[in-house]
């Protein structure tokens, strides 16, 4: 895999407390709660590229593992991906599959979990809950998986980076899962179930342009 693909669904920022790498929903151990034979070894993957990218944060928008308990597996998952990245501050936006993931994380110091993130006015969440009662510019979820399908001879879904009013949604960084139209995945987030519009962007950039949700 190539870990340039990876920078395609994250996102650089330059914050007060030095570059941050944003993503969403890693979904580390999905291969366990859905029946596949293969390990891709993603979390192996993900560290590699953050290793790569060495920012001063990281912050995770929520779902960083898929199952939603702890199996003796999906330690053993977590504490590989950890361990690799041991020297790096880490931010956890908890997600509804990050269950007793801080039975994991005690034991590295660097890792904060927190229900939500406010870092120079921008707020960083994962998106299942009502917005907390803090005062922002913008902000920052995942929970979505958005994609967008692309009509043709065959119809061809892509994961997109999606802007509602001043709220950006990201895409899971996980390559191996595909993501969910944007027009019932927005649904999910309970502050944005009567927004009537999106901006849609590739995750090179691209602006694609305004959909009806």
């Amino acid at each position: 895999m190539d870990l340039m693909e990876l920078r395609n669904f994250s996102l650089s920022l330059n914050t007060s407390l030095g570059r941050t790498l944003i993503m969403a929903d890693p979904h580390l151990g999905f291969e366990l709660s859905r029946g596949l034979r293969i390990r891709t070894r993603f979390e192996e993957t993900l560290s590699e590229f953050i290793l790569l990218e060495d920012p001063e944060l990281v912050i995770i928008l929520g779902d960083l593992k898929e199952p939603l308990g702890l199996s003796f597996e999906m330690k053993s998952v977590l504490n590989r991906f950890f361990e690799k990245i041991r020297d790096f501050n880490v931010v956890i936006t908890k997600g509804n599959h990050d269950g007793r993931l801080e039975e994991v994380t005690q034991k590295f110091p660097g890792v904060k979990i927190v229900d939500h993130f406010l870092l120079d006015g921008l707020l960083f969440l994962h998106g299942h809950k009502q917005l907390p009662g803090v005062e922002f510019s913008e902000g920052y979820l995942g929970h979505v998986h958005p994609a967008y399908t692309f009509k043709g001879v065959t119809a061809k879904k892509i994961k997109v980076f999606v802007r509602i009013g001043k709220f950006l949604i990201f895409p899971t960084i996980n390559p191996f899962l595909e993501g969910l139209d944007i027009r019932s995945g927005i649904k999910l987030v309970p502050f944005l179930r009567e927004a009537k519009d999106a901006d849609l962007f590739l995750p090179e950039g691209v602006y694609i342009g305004k959909v009806e949700l």
